[in-house]
């Protein structure tokens, strides 16, 4: 590995993914947008010197910035453009030669009463083959021009950014007879001349002229389909314009989706104290690990040489104390977080762009899905959805959406659609879970929620310290996390009505009904009055939480486009303990549901609709309008799986442990998958193993299933830690909580100034 230097790797190599997408080695590019190449481009000046390919290049590049533009300038003559809303010139210059009027105008920008282009684009070399039919002497004499264009260029690499592009091949199979002579022979000597000579004289590494090769790459892909054997087709000018563009703008515009020309962000001051915080516990573990493993030494038991047999020490080991575990805890979760900071902050693991095809994400899906049959085991009960159902259901739906994630399968529509349905049935199960826990226990103490919001909660207060994002940025935790608030809040509020209580009245059922029928309300409200949820959530501190890039719209629409789905598990719930109570569905193992005539109807119905959800989703032409209707129809997919997982008896009592396992993680496997199997938050993928596309994919999946287990149980501990049934102690640990958060919010402003 050569370094840190993206750039270079962005100018010189890279390979296609497929026919027309190009991915740099080491990093990833950033697709441009007319509005995003203005704002990086305002006020600068840019100038294309050379020859027809040059200007190929320079039209492909202004229609980043005007897409608008015609290719009507005079073939062997200066083309400008400008763009006046954001004061951008960018120029072409005929100069179809390296010779001493390119030089002369080379020369004149060095003058230091003259203002320099920001950006400077030459490249020249077929027509000195043309004209001289291929000569030595032609090349001979290119070689001094460049010698003496060289200084110039180097000079003006101080403060520009200059760029020199090599000579593309030529399909000479299909070129005219009065270009015969510009053979790939000839063009390979002439770009080994060019870069020997470039930067010969140059000691200084800023003041560079960057060699823009890469072209010569996505030509010889790509030049068969030129039209007269010399330009590139269209597709290939635009790549290597987009990588211009990526090569001068990425600095300055820092896009998440493009890592090639970025530098590693630096270390904020919250960062530097979770450092030193995770620093001091792995220090602090390490002692006390050595002074019981001292004192272990010391006491140890003594083998008797006579007897052989082993007397017992007089002092027995002492049991790990809080403080023991709690450091070693932030020990293993101090070493992990250095793990996520550099797979996805430090330029040290490379990163690659999506590539979406349809067997990237159905042969694995089906792997992964014969797979989990192989482990299929009798469950302990056979109630439905009991637990180790429902940790399947969990961890096949988290092991399906961690496909669709790598194998950017959200650019295909219906895939799209199905993976919303399992986000869904998320929140569904968040609904009928909390739903039933508040609903047979009755438990609304402090201890449960605190519990809850702990686990939930964790892992993203620590990425949002460590990875320097907020908290909305992992926006399935704030979703779960205030859903949970609500489902409490609902059934908390006065008159508490459980399952207890409304079995001595059965007009507590109507109460509960009225309580699930004022909560539909506020969400059809809040649903369609945007306005009402911004102000909510615009107060402080839930803006601290719910702001992303400065306003909660993001939060609105992420909110929004589940928010009949918890109702509808709080519902389902609901109506399931009422049966199950009055004994109107039987639950024994290998009986249906119901009796064998109305569980054959329903699952009949639930079949045909599962089928004809998946055929409306498949048919979906546009996003915004499926995404307008899937809130309300989602819930059909869900309760038909439901059924058909739970009518037949035999289906009911067995469960795949294999997908359990992962279910019992699925929350870690979803914002660890961000950082440490993803990159650049979730818009690439992290390379461990550069040139094993499938090796790599094994090793950091190897280590991003096992950093997740690890960091469930690392939650588990702390929890009870943190999390205490003592009432009185679990009042200190909250308002330490608050002292934490008040502290964070301190930095976190001091953070804020020092940037501003």
């Amino acid at each position: 590995f050569k370094g840190g230097d993206t750039c270079e790797y962005l100018l010189s190599s890279g390979r296609f993914l497929g026919e027309k997408v190009w991915q740099p080695h080491s990093c990833m590019m950033h697709k441009y947008k007319n509005s995003e190449a203005k704002n990086c481009l305002v006020d600068k000046h840019v100038v294309f010197i050379g020859d027809s390919r040059i200007r190929q290049l320079f039209y492909s590049f202004i229609k980043l910035i005007n897409p608008q533009v015609k290719e009507e300038g005079i073939k062997h003559g200066n083309i400008p453009f400008e763009d006046k809303s954001a004061s951008i010139k960018v120029d072409f210059l005929w100069y179809p030669e390296v010779n001493g009027s390119m030089r002369q105008r080379i020369k004149s920008w060095t003058e230091s009463s003259v203002a320099k282009p920001h950006i400077i684009v030459v490249g020249a070399a077929t027509w000195s083959i043309k004209i001289h039919n291929g000569s030595n002497e032609a090349l001979a004499q290119y070689k001094i021009n460049i010698t003496s264009i060289a200084p110039l260029l180097e000079k003006l690499a101080i403060t520009s950014d200059v760029y020199w592009v090599l000579q593309d091949p030529v399909y000479e199979d299909m070129l005219s007879e009065s270009r015969k002579m510009i053979t790939n022979e000839k063009i390979d000597a002439y770009n080994e001349a060019a870069v020997r000579i470039l930067n010969s004289s140059s000691r200084n590494s800023k003041a560079k002229v960057k060699v823009f090769s890469v072209s010569k790459l996505i030509a010889q892909e790509t030049i068969m389909k030129s039209a007269d054997g010399l330009h590139l087709p269209e597709s290939s000018r635009d790549t290597n314009a987009m990588i211009l563009m990526n090569v001068y703008c990425n600095k300055i515009m820092k896009p998440i989706d493009g890592s090639c020309c970025q530098p590693q962000p630096p270390l904020t001051l919250i960062q530097k104290i979770a450092f030193c915080f995770f620093t001091l516990s792995i220090i602090g573990y390490l002692i006390i690990s050595l002074i019981h493993r001292n004192n272990y030494r010391k006491n140890k038991s003594c083998t008797d040489l006579e007897s052989g047999e082993e007397r017992k020490p007089a002092i027995s080991t002492p049991n790990v104390s809080t403080l023991e575990m709690l450091l070693h805890c932030f020990c293993k979760l101090g070493l992990i977080m250095t793990y996520f900071y550099l797979c996805d902050r430090a330029n040290l693991f490379m990163k690659e762009n999506k590539f979406y095809t349809h067997s990237s994400f159905f042969i694995p899906i089906t792997y992964i899905l014969v797979l989990g049959v192989f482990y299929t085991e009798n469950t302990k009960e056979t109630k439905v959805l009991n637990r180790e159902q429902t940790d399947e259901w969990k961890g096949w739906m988290q092991l399906v959406i961690l496909i669709y994630h790598i194998s950017g399968a959200s650019t295909f529509l219906p895939v799209y659609m199905h993976i919303r349905v399992l986000v869904a049935a998320y929140l569904f199960q968040t609904g009928y879970g909390h739903f039933s826990y508040f609903w047979v226990k009755g438990d609304f103490g402090v201890y449960r929620v605190c519990q809850v919001l702990f686990r939930l909660n964790f892992l993203v207060v620590v990425l949002c310290i460590v990875m320097d994002r907020p908290y909305q940025f992992y926006y399935f935790v704030p979703l779960v996390t205030v859903w949970f608030m609500i489902i409490y809040a609902t059934l908390a509020v006065w008159p508490q009505i459980v399952q207890k209580k409304a079995n001595g009245n059965c007009l507590w059922h109507f109460g509960l009904l009225l309580k699930l029928i004022c909560l539909l309300t506020c969400i059809y409200f809040l649903s369609y009055s945007q306005g009402a949820f911004e102000r909510i959530f615009s107060f402080w501190p839930l803006s601290k939480c719910f702001e992303l890039n400065g306003n909660v719209y993001e939060w609105w629409f992420r909110w929004k486009l589940d928010r009949y789905v918890v109702f509808h598990g709080m519902l389902f719930a609901f109506i399931y303990l009422a049966l199950q109570k009055r004994q109107m569905i039987s639950e024994g193992k290998g009986d249906p549901l119901f009796s064998n005539r109305v569980s054959n109807v329903l699952l009949f119905i639930s079949i045909v609709s599962f089928l004809t959800y998946s055929i409306w989703a498949s048919s979906c032409k546009n996003k915004t309008e499926c995404n307008e209707l899937h809130p309300s129809v989602s819930v059909v997919q869900i309760l038909a799986f439901i059924l058909i997982r739970n009518i037949p008896g035999y289906v009911r009592s067995v469960y795949s442990s294999f997908f359990a396992w992962f279910g019992k993680i699925s929350l870690e496997l979803f914002i660890c998958q961000y950082h440490i199997w993803l990159a650049a938050d979730t818009k690439g993928i992290l390379v461990l193993i550069p040139g094993y596309p499938m090796f790599n994919v094994l090793v950091s999946t190897f280590i991003f299933v096992c950093v997740a287990h690890e960091i469930s149980q690392i939650t588990n501990d702390l929890a009870q830690i943190v999390v205490p049934k003592d009432n009185s102690t679990l009042l200190k640990r909250l308002l330490c909580i608050a002292g934490f958060f008040t502290g964070l919010h301190f930095f976190s402003a001091m953070q804020n100034q020092s940037r501003h």
